[in-house]
């Protein structure tokens, strides 16, 4: 096995190179506010210092906060049409109703809400108005809109509804990009639906960016297969990625997570991710973040979909320090942290500023913060130690003190001895284990649905071939698949032994990746 994996974050974008179980070379630069060059820049580096072991590289992995920033800055979102299959019911509550208003008058939302959908068990609730759909199908069109999203109440559980109004929509309007909610949120109809229309609003952002990266890697003279890393700690091909840029939403940390697994070998543990701006914690459960099974909020948007359970804390390598009154945080200098920061030539005080001085690590110019007050930096490193013992204490599950993996690079500002860690591991190359935890990353397949008419066995059966359906189709190797995750939950009010199922596959990507893209882009 021999990768690149590269993260761009918010501050540095990181690039290695992983030879089996072995990282060769890794470089960090500065990410760029076009973004792209940022790339190009770190993979000639990268290039560069590995010299002649860059032959026979046999895949790109790529994390990317491009999405998830689109959401938060509401910038780069395009016009989406929602439809939603539910009435009589829910019509008290019209789609993105809770969303927050700037962000909503960004999408500027034309709406229909038609009648359809299925009950939990999987009957009919109401015929779907299949005219109303068309009809909406017509508006859209003619209104220019270029994507849609359609949900349907229970659709994860019996999607018929939402495929049928994706069919007549195609109909009409065959350019049109069609996001269905099924393919990506959970049981919960706003929720899912607030996901659905994310997504739709991102969906050109998505290819956009896909083809950006391909060009960025043909700039640097890779024209091997790439890949996305999802929120999961896994990786889609691009072309199945672009589909679904919801699922790079905090891909970032997961990243981190994944590579720290890696460089120290455990499986599980908890890992404070350091970046420019933020500091994420989460716990690793065998080997993959712990999923979080509650709602999740992006940009003020809630969802409910795979997401890792993780708490940001406004502590990163460019947070600002300030004296009068004394603060430490949230805001961030960011990707500046190059020209702004006091060790750099800059006039801003920040968290590395305090490193540096507190001889944590030797970054830039030493002399330039020798002026610091001891109490000052005394002050600034007790306050990141009581935000992170907090922070670790929320996320703990154990009374026992527990292991911490230290990443990112702003890993130097966490402390030997934190309250409720028993240890603390600072290990090579924990700088960039985000673009580790990308090149290592396998393929996943999840499925989370209920089977009635079947034992116990049977639905177990059926809903790993689905789960590893779902990776094969994402570019995984069938011959590798692994089930990693799989629960059961008896839902004793339904007839027919009706029972929730949900599975999860892993395996390693599959060798002709072209073919798989080239099914994808056909079907």
């Amino acid at each position: 096995m021999k990768r690149i994996g590269i993260d761009v974050g918010g501050t540095n974008t990181d690039a290695v190179l992983v030879e089996d179980s072995k990282v060769v070379a890794a470089v960090k630069a500065p990410t760029t506010q076009d973004v792209m060059s940022g790339v190009v820049d770190s993979l000639q580096q990268l290039l560069q210092k590995a010299g002649s072991r860059v032959s026979g590289i046999e895949a790109v992995m790529i994390g990317t906060t491009h999405f998830v920033n689109a959401v938060v800055q509401r910038r780069e979102l395009i016009r989406v049409a929602a439809i939603r299959l539910s009435l009589p019911a829910s019509q008290s509550l019209e789609p993105m109703i809770d969303w927050p208003q700037d962000l909503r008058e960004t999408v500027d939302p034309m709406i229909f809400m038609v009648e359809g959908g299925h009950e939990y068990d999987g009957r009919v609730f109401m015929p779907l108005d299949e005219q109303a759909v068309r009809d909406a199908a017509r508006k859209i069109r003619d209104a220019g809109i270029r994507s849609v999203g359609i949900s349907a109440t229970f659709s994860p559980l019996t999607a018929e509804h939402e495929l049928r109004a994706a069919e007549i929509v195609r109909e009409v309007y065959p350019e049109v990009a069609i996001t269905l909610s099924h393919t990506l949120g959970r049981i919960g109809l706003l929720e899912r639906e607030n996901v659905t229309l994310l997504n739709a609003c991102l969906v050109e952002l998505g290819r956009k960016t896909t083809d950006a990266f391909k060009s960025a890697l043909g700039s640097a003279g890779i024209r091997t297969p790439f890949y996305l890393t999802q929120n999961d700690g896994t990786v889609m091909l691009a072309e199945v990625a672009a589909q679904f840029p919801v699922y790079s939403f905090a891909s970032g940390p997961t990243n981190s997570m994944r590579g720290a697994a890696f460089l120290t070998h455990l499986d599980d543990a908890m890992v404070v991710d350091v970046g420019g701006t933020t500091s994420d914690i989460g716990c690793l459960v065998h080997g993959f973040p712990r999923e979080a099974n509650n709602v999740v909020e992006i940009g003020g948007v809630r969802t409910l979909f795979r997401m890792p359970d993780l708490l940001s804390l406004g502590l990163g390598g460019g947070t600002l320090i300030n004296e009068k009154p004394f603060g430490v945080g949230p805001r961030s200098v960011g990707f500046r942290l190059p020209q702004e920061a006091m060790v750099f030539g800059g006039t801003t005080l920040t968290s590395t500023d305090i490193g540096v001085a507190a001889g944590l690590v030797d970054l830039g110019d030493k002399g330039r913060v020798r002026h610091l007050p001891r109490s000052l930096v005394d002050d600034a490193l007790a306050r990141m130690r009581d935000m992170l013992e907090e922070g670790i204490d929320r996320m703990k599950t154990q009374a026992d003190d527990v292991t911490l993996i230290a990443a990112g690079g702003g890993a130097f500002l966490i402390p030997e001895k934190i309250a409720g860690v028993g240890r603390v591991l600072h290990v090579e190359h924990s700088s960039v284990a985000n673009a580790v935890g990308a090149a290592i990353a396998q393929v996943s397949g999840e499925i989370d649905q209920v089977f009635s008419g079947l034992n116990r066995d049977e639905a177990l059966s059926q809903a790993r071939k689905l789960a590893e359906q779902k990776a094969v189709h994402g570019g995984a190797d069938g011959r590798t698949l692994k089930l990693v995750e799989i629960e059961d939950l008896p839902i004793a009010y339904l007839p027919g032994n009706a029972m929730r199922v949900r599975a999860r596959v892993v395996g390693d990507i599959a060798d002709n990746v072209t073919g798989v893209a080239e099914a994808v882009a056909g079907g």
